[in-house]
């Protein structure tokens, strides 16, 4: 895992505003987080190792959702998320934070994002969730993109009402209560169109984000420019 992106003027660096769920459920998470990755920093098991598992976790899940063994699946995508929030966690408390690790990390985090929503394109190839799985992953990866992008551009840019840890709850929760209640398809349509609407507007977000704070940069610019030239002609 790299270092965090810098937080910019006018941007908590820990408080994201527009997330779907609360704050208070985000931060409980964080907590088992915290104390989990404790005992993998523990036994010195090494960060990357930890983001190949729960990308290989994504990957099975996809295939599960293929074979039809949704709740397989669901589990898998929850493993998935959880590995995704532990790597990072344990390349701080080990001090292995690598340029290499982030982008690793970024990087099978997508491929992982790939299969779980082509397996879910194939179980519904003949209906309308097919179009729905798509949408959902071009948001999916509009979000990373808009990140990626607007931090190479030197902005802190996490904002978004869908982001990943949002989507993999969805899906687990969806391929793991639909089953018992026999209503699978119906309830990951749901899922799937509110990924692809949500996932598509955090993406926009984070666009007009980086807008926002050009604009607060050349202000405060223009600003000191202005009391630099006040204070040479006094």
């Amino acid at each position: 895992m790299g270092s965090p992106p810098r937080p910019q003027p006018g941007h908590k660096d820990d408080k994201y505003p527009f997330r779907l769920f609360p704050a208070s459920f985000t931060a409980r998470l964080e907590g088992v987080g915290r104390r989990s990755s404790s005992i993998f920093s523990r036994i010195k098991i090494h960060p990357n190792v930890l983001t190949a598992t729960g990308s290989a976790a994504g990957l099975a899940s996809g295939a599960l959702f293929a074979l039809d063994r949704p709740v397989g699946a669901g589990i898998l995508v929850f493993v998935c998320g959880a590995f995704d929030v532990l790597d990072g966690l344990v390349a701080v408390h080990t001090k292995r934070q690598s340029l290499f690790g982030a982008i690793f990390d970024s990087s099978l985090d997508r491929y992982a994002d790939f299969f779980i929503f082509a397996g879910l394109a194939y179980h519904f190839r003949q209906n309308a969730g097919l179009g729905l799985a798509f949408a959902a992953f071009l948001g999916a990866v509009m979000v990373s993109y808009t990140r990626a992008r607007a931090e190479g551009l030197g902005f802190d840019c996490r904002v978004g009402i869908m982001q990943r840890s949002e989507r993999l709850l969805l899906l687990g929760l969806a391929g793991l209560a639909g089953p018992p209640l026999r209503i699978f398809d119906p309830a990951m349509t749901v899922v799937l169109g509110l990924i692809a609407l949500l996932s598509n507007i955090a993406a926009w977000q984070r666009i007009l984000l980086v807008r926002k704070l050009e604009r607060q940069a050349a202000f405060l610019s223009k600003a000191r420019n202005e009391k630099s030239r006040t204070g040479e002609q006094a």
